[in-house]
């Protein structure tokens, strides 16, 4: 079930308790010795070991800069090079939403949240099993997180995997992304030739030819880097066809300590940073000053089995100090966050989740991704882990704005009037003027007495959740693409999302 916050006086005005870029960065894990022997190891691996791989183009950019190609196809990077072009000046970094209110400024150490991670499955509430996730499960997603306040912008958290051409699912995912909220939304090609043909759907979205890049409210890039130090051709060449939208690229690498980065969390860290300076380099050299996402997503792995972890302190950690390095050299950060391994929305989930997407947060990461809704290690994805992360993430940004010291918050009269009077401070004025101000308050987690939820079903936040889920999803069709211009789209594309699917009354998802 959910609540509404208590309620306000009628026709009174307030800002947001809180929003989208809120400064962080007071937590370095890393001190500035640190980040110097960081920074000098990393410009030694770029030198002397080199990315292998880099496509044509790339090659041929380097190569007139000072770079050399060595023996295994491999692109040294030589110290003054990288240096002089971290000395460029940065321009401040935006993401634009359909609506003006969703823009996101990704600039300095100002923190955004946003989900991600592709998950081939989806928890189902009622039977506590997975099922494969679906193009409808996109459509869902992008609807629920439309409707979470706390959420800045939307990435596809599952891949349609009843789609099997490429092309179709780029092309399904983008459309099934945009019909369902108007936050801002990045999108993933698997070929470079993908980005000019969901480009015209975008612009036939926002009104025509060409109206797309009056507000580009989509950005693409991809995973440009394998670990360890080589450049992926097909997502290198996704990044720089993706600067074709006119939005800020991502790029991305991510290194797994002890399977494809060193154990030591340092050595991961070094390879990680020098990594994606290689993909900021791939985007640099081609298209030089094109705002470019910075993705060091330093991964662990559980070293009694080899596998994937995405949770524990040491993931936490590392994805706090590469937001630090990426912020130290004044390039735009994101990292992954919210990667549990539990495979339920339980105790495992929030403990892992609220440790990596706090320290990130609050070490000024700019893009914090897989921040909702990720469960068992990136492999599935649960609506009601969506609507729990959301609450955590205003929790989260309540620690961001921190706390106001001015001369009426020190209140000093207020503390006086109360100690010299009845001794309450529920009935101060400052009180109920600073109750919706100055408070965050949850919806589904749980503030009542013990009897009072013992006489209501005693019921947790997962049951919480589901019920929140559910009353969006059932009610939140929203009409985000004009009837024409769908018409238009469906003419054109292979659209597989069928019109009575975007329509209350559905039942679309196991949620509903």
């Amino acid at each position: 079930m959910t609540r509404e916050p208590a309620p306000f006086r009628a026709g009174s005005q307030q800002e947001p308790v809180v929003r989208s870029g809120l400064v962080g960065g007071t937590y370095r894990p890393l001190s500035n010795s640190d980040i110097h022997g960081i920074h000098d190891t990393v410009l030694r691996v770029l030198e002397h070991i080199g990315v292998a791989d880099p496509i044509p183009i790339l090659r041929d950019r380097a190569i007139e800069r000072g770079c050399r190609i060595g023996d295994g196809n491999r692109l040294y990077f030589p110290r003054a090079l990288v240096e002089d072009a971290l000395a460029s000046p940065r321009r401040e970094v935006l993401c634009y939403g359909r609506e003006p209110r969703h823009d996101l400024n990704l600039s300095g150490t100002r923190v955004n949240f946003y989900g991600g991670g592709e998950a081939v499955s989806m928890f189902d509430h009622a039977t506590r099993r997975y099922r494969p996730s679906t193009l409808v499960d996109i459509y869902d997603l992008a609807r629920l997180t439309d409707r979470l306040e706390y959420l800045h912008g939307y990435s596809r958290l599952t891949i349609p995997v009843e789609i099997t051409d490429p092309l179709k699912t780029d092309i399904n995912a983008a459309y099934a992304s945009v019909a369902g909220t108007t936050k801002h939304i990045s999108l993933s090609f698997a070929h470079a030739t993908h980005v000019e043909p969901v480009l015209d759907l975008l612009d036939l979205v926002a009104g025509g030819a060409g109206k797309f890049a009056r507000r580009p409210f989509c950005h693409g890039g991809g995973c440009c880097i394998i670990s360890p130090l080589r450049y992926a051709r097909d997502n290198s060449e996704v990044c720089i066809a993706a600067t074709k939208l006119g939005a800020p690229v991502w790029v991305l690498a991510a290194p797994q300590a002890g399977t494809t980065a060193p154990a030591a969390l340092a050595g991961t860290l070094v390879q990680s940073v020098a990594e994606a300076l290689a993909a900021w380099l791939l985007v640099e050299l081609v298209v030089p000053g094109y705002p470019v996402i910075v993705g060091a997503w330093p991964f662990v792995a559980d070293l009694r089995t080899g596998a994937f972890s995405g949770g524990g302190g040491e993931c936490a950690v590392l994805n706090a100090a590469a937001a630090q390095m990426i912020n130290h050299y004044g390039l735009v950060s994101t990292v992954g966050a919210g990667m549990t391994d539990s495979k339920l929305p339980d105790n495992q989930a929030g403990y892992e989740k609220g440790l990596s997407v706090g320290l990130a947060a609050i070490a000024g990461c700019n893009g914090v991704s897989e921040a909702t809704g990720m469960l068992a290690s990136l492999m599935g994805c649960s609506f009601e882990s969506m609507v729990i992360d959301n609450e955590m993430l205003g929790c989260i940004q309540r620690v961001l704005r921190g706390v106001e010291v001015k001369e009426e918050t020190l209140s000093f009269d207020v503390i006086r009037d109360a100690a010299l009077g009845n001794g309450n401070f529920l009935r101060q004025p400052q009180t109920r003027r600073l109750m919706r101000s100055e408070y965050v308050y949850p919806r589904i987690a749980d503030r009542r007495s013990r009897a009072e939820w013992e006489q209501t079903g005693a019921q947790g936040i997962l049951e919480h959740a589901h019920t929140s889920a559910t009353e969006i999803l059932s009610a939140h069709y929203p009409a985000y693409i004009a009837p024409e211009a769908d018409s238009r789209i469906r003419a054109r594309f292979p659209i597989l999302l069928a019109p009575e699917q975007m329509r209350p009354g559905q039942r679309n998802s196991a949620v509903i």
